[in-house]
């Protein structure tokens, strides 16, 4: 996508294709005044791309996924999805919550994987968009009904997605429900700001985070919290994603490179705060991350293998990278964590955003 010369903000809706069931969904695309494109369609809540400038003003899709439908629902990993009712993993697809155990769908060998078998990336939305001064946007509305992949209560889900003329793509979640379940919603875009192919190991990335949440060879986490000090999870300094994937550490081992939880640091909880910055040297392009969230899951890619051709290339190891604002992992089995149990006559909310920006 070459330069543009679009100074009005801009929301289009137009058919996508039909979800496994039937049911119809379509394509919004938005657009900032500075020509900052972002497609997103209602099936699943699946941000499709996102056109964003190189310091030569020069436009390029730096989000992985697909033109059309089908492959969203077929074999997609996760590209460009809203994730829930609970984003990462749930061990072995059970908790007990208030002296009963819930048995959820298990999609991830033994364990439960971002809200299972049918999740909200794999469900059509009700979609309506919206124009401000100074952004455009959708709001989009679930109903998860009691019993959905196991869970309690009927949840009722709202996501905003809002382009901004700063170039910021807000994510703002509510949620309430009927019955006591747990709630750990996110959004699971897989980047590569060179805009053109490749791998992701060049990327500089910086992660604001002094602990992260070891894991073990099921990608569960063992409940230890250890420092980044001294070992290749620590990114409180900008550094190459590639400089110490592949070093001999467990944790790497366990996660095949870079696929863990990192526990952010905040003032005070629910603080909106800078939870990662990634720089691609050559293009100049600039990812900041913001959220409400105590964590934020960094993915690499890794079990990409090149059986996916996307709108943009081919789908090769490590060709993308996720972050993704979320409580941790297995919450619900793990009294220690931040909680993540929504209650009858409480809210669940979270805020959340993409920021992009040129680095000259």
């Amino acid at each position: 996508m070459s330069q543009q010369n679009i100074t009005t903000l801009s929301v289009s809706r137009n058919a996508f294709g039909q979800s496994p069931t039937g049911v119809s969904a379509d394509l919004f695309t938005l657009t900032n005044a500075n020509g900052l494109v972002v497609k997103i369609t209602n099936f699943g809540g699946i941000i499709t791309e996102i056109h964003a400038p190189d310091k030569h003003g020069q436009f390029a899709d730096i989000n992985l996924g697909f033109d059309h439908i089908e492959p969203y629902y077929k074999e997609a990993p996760y590209f460009g999805a809203l994730i829930g009712r609970f984003g990462n993993r749930i061990a072995r697809g059970k908790f007990t919550l208030d002296g009963k155990t819930y048995e959820l769908a298990t999609n991830n060998g033994n364990n439960h994987l971002h809200g299972g078998l049918v999740g909200f990336d794999k469900v059509v939305w009700d979609a309506s968009t919206f124009e401000t001064a100074n952004s455009v946007g959708i709001t989009l509305k679930y109903l998860s009904v009691d019993g959905d992949q196991g869970y309690p209560g009927n949840l009722n889900v709202t996501v905003v997605y809002e382009l901004t003329n700063t170039n910021e793509i807000l994510v703002k979640y509510h949620a309430v429900t009927d019955k006591a379940t747990p709630v750990n919603l996110t959004q699971h875009a897989y980047f590569n700001l060179a805009g053109k192919g490749g791998d992701i190991l060049n990327h500089e990335i910086m992660i604001n985070a002094d602990r992260f949440t070891a894991i073990d060879d099921e990608a569960i986490p063992t409940g230890d919290l250890p420092s980044v000090e001294g070992t290749p999870f620590d990114f409180r300094s900008p550094r190459l994603i590639g400089e110490r994937i592949n070093d001999d550490h467990e944790q790497l081992k366990n996660g095949n490179g870079y696929d863990h939880n990192f526990v952010l640091n905040k003032a005070h909880a629910k603080e909106l705060s800078l939870a990662a910055r990634v720089l691609e040297k050559n293009s100049g392009r600039v990812l900041e991350v913001f959220t409400q969230e105590p964590g934020v899951q960094f993915y690499t890619g890794n079990w990409m293998d090149g059986s996916l051709t996307g709108k943009n290339w081919n789908y090769t190891r490590r060709c993308g990278f996720c972050l993704e604002p979320q409580h941790f992992p297995d919450s619900p089995n793990q009294p220690q964590f931040p909680n993540t149990i929504l209650r009858p006559g409480e809210e669940y909310t979270s805020v959340m955003s993409y920021k992009f920006s040129v680095a000259q």
